[in-house]
């Protein structure tokens, strides 16, 4: 492989998992295996300055914002900070800011909070906002769920501005307890708590995060120059007495040796601590110093982070067990003799699929070692063979459902062993899940929850089995009432009207998704077309591989999934291609680029997006100067403020119906110049 394909596999390898962690809270690799793909990449980009992108991940510092929050510009860019993995290094950094420094330094070294950076505006003694970090430049108006958090003052004695940088986080022993309700429901557990507190801080609904125990950390007055502090201690000092909580472990070193010293007792004793960690920072405490040293790009040149390498143990694996997933994929794991690894006792293990178990050649008894990586079931990394006694036993992959007891299958060029029956007890939960979820039928009120109750109370089955719900059934279940319960019908009733690749993206075929769903949408006029199609028509299709092919053939030769395709069509679930009218309708939008912020009257956010892109409009997440107009609905935020600054048109919901009535772009530009 050359080098430019190396680096843009890494590129391509390093936004994906940058897209799990910043954006989806779902992340897949330690951050210490992220860091080394990092630095890989950084390592090629100084080796071969010319073929370095612009758009390069090392010229980031977090994930972009999300377009279902308002954004705030940070008056003070969010910087992530460089990362050292060694005793070395630390000592390298300690001697590049020392080269900078016109005196002797002191450092601070505090703990690396395993949570979700935010920046927090006060005015006036008031909370005025919060945010994620974003991009660093621009982040998330997450300011109503940050009001949830009790440890967050909202009103404070300092009387100026005053811009400060936290960690929220969840400890522990709260993590725990959120993870037993969570298993106590039936419901998914949170892989870390990190994800948790991510995740819970990145809700629509304020009073979902208000049920989370959050809680932050402040670690930076990030506008330290408008106040007489000289120093970073001084400053947390300062943050205390305005009622914030601040890491009280932090440590003033007057050398480099201290910082090692501190760093490697924390190393050792971390699991004593209440909350997560993944390592230290080392900042420069002199303020002065800290400006004239300033910063890069990315980060600033007067910190650093120590990370702690991920954690790994030896320990047994007593039993290997199989689970059936949402799509039939049957996964199994190891259960461990319990072993103490990064923070919690674990007892479980994934491994994959077989081809994993015979690569590392796992048996049942092996003595291996684990890792715990982005999941919540730890990693095997490796057998320790000279271990071996004689008393390990073979895997073997079962030829039948655990669940369901119908034969299992596995294609031609795929890893995974799965079963098919669309009906099986195992996949019924995670499958309707997935039907009722906004990418698929986008059916309202239909929760992971109470998708959960349903099932707990007998009375779905199936997907089919939601359109035959009756009033009486759900009215006095917990947490429905009178008003849930219509809305949940009409919701069920309005979904039966959905195009057609909605419900095919929401039978959960394997390897169809949303794109590939639209794709035999567009091809074939009903569900019977499909149903009835060959492995060799649909590899005629655009984006269609035989793996795709031979799996759609394959769910539609199962006579239980067509039982249950039967009772949705007699439910009156729509099974036919609607026409899309995008190209009848006049593009009055064209190239036109458009922002949505807040809360309309009537149309939803993505209804007036879809009225946009039918007519040749691009809807974008912020506001500049080539931005043809905002539509503003209650609570706008920083987006109105934005646009007024640049002098962008701003129109309401209404003046926006008038412009969809215009038959022409000219008309549009003309009515928009008014």
């Amino acid at each position: 492989m050359n080098i430019e394909n190396k680096m843009n596999d890494l590129i391509k390898e390093i936004n994906y998992h940058n897209e799990k962690y910043y954006n989806q809270d779902q992340p897949e690799i330690s951050d210490y295996d992220y860091d080394m793909l990092m630095r890989e990449l950084i390592s090629i980009e100084e080796e071969n300055p010319e073929l370095k992108k612009i758009d390069s991940p090392s010229n980031r510092v977090g994930g972009a914002p999300l377009d279902k929050f308002n954004q705030i510009v940070h008056k003070t860019p969010m910087l992530s900070l460089a990362n050292v993995f060694s005793e070395e290094e630390i000592r390298s950094f300690d001697k590049r800011v020392r080269d900078l420094a016109e005196k002797d330094l002191e450092y601070v070294v505090e703990f690396k909070i395993d949570g979700l950076s935010v920046g927090l505006t006060y005015q006036n003694g008031e909370f005025k906002n919060g945010s994620t970090r974003g991009d660093g430049v621009v982040g998330e108006d997450i300011t109503k769920n940050l009001m949830t958090v009790k440890t967050i003052p909202l009103k404070i004695k300092e009387k100026n501005e005053l811009i400060i940088r936290g960690e929220v986080f969840i400890s522990k022993d709260d993590f725990e307890k959120v993870n037993e309700q969570q298993e106590d429901q039936g419901l998914q557990l949170f892989a870390n708590p990190r994800n948790l507190a991510a995740g819970s801080l990145r809700q629509l609904d304020s009073k979902l995060t208000a049920k989370r125990p959050l809680d932050i950390f402040a670690f930076n007055l990030e506008n330290i120059n408008d106040f007489t502090i000289k120093t970073h201690s001084e400053s947390l000092e300062f943050l205390k007495d305005q009622g914030f909580k601040i890491i009280e472990n932090y440590k003033v070193c007057k050398n480099i040796d201290e910082v090692i010293d501190h760093i490697n007792y924390w190393s050792e004793n971390r699991d004593k601590l209440g909350f997560e960690i993944d390592g230290m920072v080392i900042k420069v405490n002199d303020i002065e110093e800290r400006e004239a040293m300033g910063n890069t790009a990315k980060s600033p040149r007067w910190a650093t982070s120590y990370k702690f390498p991920a954690e790994k143990k030896t320990t047994k694996i007593q039993d290997i067990v199989v689970e059936v997933g949402r799509t039939g994929t049957i996964t199994p794991s190891a259960i461990l003799q319990p072993v103490r690894l990064a923070g919690t006792t674990v007892s479980r293990a994934t491994l994959h699929n077989e081809d994993y178990i015979k690569e590392k050649d796992i048996k049942i008894n092996d003595t291996v070692l684990v890792q715990k990586s982005g999941d919540v079931i730890p990693k095997v990394l490796e057998v320790i063979k000279e271990d071996r006694t004689g008393d390990e036993v073979d895997f073997v992959m079962p030829d039948k459902c655990p669940a369901c007891s119908e034969p299992t299958v596995r294609l031609e060029g795929e890893a995974a062993v799965k079963c098919i029956n669309m009906s099986c007890p195992a996949q019924i939960r995670r499958g309707i899940i997935h039907y009722v979820s906004r990418d698929a039928m986008n059916i309202d009120g239909l929760g992971e929850s109470i998708v959960t109750l349903l099932l707990n109370e007998n009375l779905i089955k199936d997907i089919a089995d939601l359109y035959y719900l009756k009033k009486e059934d759900i009215v006095n279940l917990e947490r429905m009432g009178e008003k849930s319960a219509d809305n949940l019908l009409n919701s069920l009733e309005a979904s039966k009207k959905n195009d057609l690749w909605r419900l095919i993206n929401g039978l959960g075929i394997r390897f169809i998704g949303a794109k590939a769903a639209k794709i035999l949408s567009d091809n074939y006029k009903n569900l019977d077309e499909i149903i009835d199609a060959k492995v060799e028509d649909l590899n005629d299709l655009e984006e269609f591989g035989d793996i795709m092919s031979h799996s759609v053939v394959e769910f539609f030769n199962e006579d239980k999934n067509i039982e249950v395709i039967d009772k949705l069509i007699e439910a009156g679930v729509n099974t036919e291609s609607l026409k899309d009218d995008s190209d009848d309708i006049a593009k009055i939008f064209d190239k036109m680029k458009i922002v949505l912020t807040g809360t309309l009257p009537t149309l939803k956010r993505n209804d007036a997006k879809e009225l946009i892109e039918k007519r040749g409009g691009k809807v974008t997440s912020s506001v500049s100067k080539s931005t043809t107009f905002v539509l503003a609905g209650e609570e706008a935020g920083s987006k109105l403020t934005k646009a007024e600054e640049l002098n962008v048109k701003v129109v309401d919901e209404d003046y926006f119906n008038e412009l969809l009535e215009l038959d022409t772009k000219e008309e549009v530009e003309k009515k928009l110049s008014k």
